[in-house]
């Protein structure tokens, strides 16, 4: 989402029936809190299955 994207929603939201427009945000919320443990599983998956990377590899 760019910025102008944001601001046209963020003005909607403003603008709009505030008892609909809080069901979509505690549904961002909700979204929000999963999205932040799926994205803290895929780093421990990727930790375990490539822990090489991102590191400093010593040539021989």
């Amino acid at each position: 989402m760019n910025e102008d994207d944001k601001k046209a929603f963020l003005d909607d939201f403003k603008k709009g029936d505030i008892e609909k427009k809080l069901d979509m945000w505690y549904y961002a919320v909700d979204q929000e809190a999963i999205w932040e443990e799926v994205l803290a599983e895929m780093s421990m998956i990727a930790q375990v299955t490539n822990p090489q990377k991102g590191k400093a590899v010593d040539e021989e």
